[in-house]
């Protein structure tokens, strides 16, 4: 089940909320949303949901011998580390297990059977949730929860469990506990979710067929028997076609995570929870470092506190700083996948983000657009390296964007027929329509400009929910990109 289902849209979710709305008190609301959450998850993975029990339990245990071991006056470190050691090493083994024996058969020539292991939905989201509360605990920023079905139910959140963003225990404890719910907070969910809703079904999943149809989808180009002739297919395309397959995958990868995280953070309102902003208009950086403040937050935030800081951070000179970002960004690039492609997508950007940082002095000084230019481009190459697990075939694609060649009629229709839906996703990008918004409904707008503008505030999210279920209800294409990370 996903958040673009309509049996999500119209049963599941009006039921979760309902129910919370009956409910008398905080337990009964969290058991409510702890078995909604299970039954969420249980539904794409009825196996699986036992490792998401058991990385809470693991943690859950850990927390509390920590929290036992600080009032004995004990450090608690062994607990932390046995908590680290199990949570991640589940998440290796169905996650990396298959890479690792592969690269291990190739190195050593061993012949040996692979039993093929399916990636849990998520986990790697639930995962380091799981983690950051227990490393929490043992750095006394959060008490340890007594209760395991209360922690079970802040892991498992349908929110976010599958995708993110990533909640940690601290921002959402006292909500947990204590929440309650407003008129304001849940009209804001609605628009919220409706936005990220249309977001998703409107402009995403477009973008995602364009890209799929010039520049193969991911079980074509995964395909190591159709190798040859996915190589001669993507040879063949002009440089225009494979530029507009290539922004196609730019626009789709983001505004498909981002309404993911859209829809994450309206319902979080509509329940009572605030979970904090996952991305803020990524595409109008000026460099690569303020493209990773901005995208996937709650994760860069995540490798930031947990990681790099812990490393050493920049606090011991240029060398030192330098392998820490490197680390990190092999971690980053290693945590999106079990594909070498992953690991040199977070070289890639640990490049430029080091040169930045070693020439941090001299960036100002350049135009702010040309940076904005150069940040684009970086991008995106890099969503290229992202795509394609298949090496050669993001290589194909890089240098067949670099050379000279006939424009193919079937290209420039193409490329007219979605100039409308390109521009619009352009648009969406940017901050603009959220600004023309709140200055036509504001105060000092004319009356009959803003009493308009009101209303469309006002009607826009049904709207968005009818456009949106009209789309699905016809459409065979509706991933969510970030369920396989």
């Amino acid at each position: 089940m996903v958040f673009s289902d309509l049996l999500f849209l119209f049963l599941f979710l009006p039921l979760n909320l309902l129910l919370q709305r009956l409910m008398p008190g905080i337990r009964s609301k969290n058991a409510v949303m702890l078995l909604s959450s299970l039954f969420f998850y249980t539904w794409g993975e009825p196996v699986y949901v036992l490792l998401l029990i058991g990385t809470t339990l693991v943690n859950w245990a850990a927390a509390l011998l920590v929290e036992k071991r600080r009032t004995e006056g004990r450090s608690g470190k062994g607990a932390l580390i046995a908590a680290c050691a199990v949570s991640l090493g589940i998440l290796s083994l169905f996650k990396y297990g298959m890479f690792f024996c592969r690269n291990l058969q190739a190195l050593t020539g061993l012949e040996f059977t692979i039993s093929e292991i399916a990636l849990p939905i998520g986990i790697s989201f639930y995962t380091f949730q799981a983690l950051s509360y227990t490393v929490d605990v043992y750095r006394g920023e959060v008490s340890a929860q007594k209760s395991f079905p209360t922690l079970l139910m802040y892991v498992s959140l349908f929110h976010q469990c599958i995708a993110g963003p990533i909640v940690r225990y601290s921002h959402v404890e006292q909500e947990i506990l204590h929440r309650t719910t407003n008129t304001t907070d849940i009209a804001a969910g609605i628009r919220r979710f409706s936005a990220g809703l249309a977001k998703k079904a409107l402009l995403a999943n477009p973008c995602g067929e364009l890209a799929d149809r010039i520049l193969l989808t991911a079980a074509t180009a995964n395909d190591l028997t159709l190798a040859a002739e996915n190589l001669a297919t993507l040879g063949n395309l002009d440089s225009l076609a494979l530029a507009l397959g290539v922004l196609a995958w730019s626009l789709q990868i983001y505004l498909d995570f981002s309404a993911y995280s859209d829809m994450a953070i309206g319902m979080g309102l509509m329940a009572g929870f605030h979970y904090r902003e996952n991305f803020d208009h990524p595409y109008i950086s000026a460099s690569v470092s303020e493209f990773w403040r901005r995208w996937h937050i709650s994760l860069g935030s995540f490798f930031r506190d947990y990681v790099y800081i812990p490393l050493g951070g920049n606090r011991h000179g240029s060398a030192r700083t330098v392998c820490n970002l490197l680390l990190t960004w092999l971690l980053t690039g290693l945590w999106h996948g079990a594909s070498w492609n992953y690991v040199l997508w977070g070289l890639y950007f640990f490049v430029f983000i080091a040169l930045e940082k070693l020439l941090s002095g001299k960036l100002p000084r350049i135009p702010k657009i040309l940076r904005h230019l150069y940040l684009l481009t970086v991008v995106y190459f890099g969503w290229i390296l992202f795509r394609f697990e298949n090496l050669s075939l993001g290589l194909a694609v890089a240098k067949g964007l670099l050379r000279s060649n006939p424009v193919a009629f079937e290209t420039t229709i193409l490329w007219q027929s979605h100039s409308i839906l390109l521009a619009v996703c352009v648009l969406v990008c940017t901050p603009l329509p959220k600004k023309l918004l709140t200055y036509c409904t504001g105060e000092r707008t004319p009356a009959p400009v803003r009493n308009v503008s009101r209303f469309v505030e006002a009607v826009l999210p049904v709207a968005s929910l009818l456009l949106s279920a009209a789309a699905l209800a016809g459409a065979s294409y509706n991933p969510f990109i970030y369920f396989q990370f």
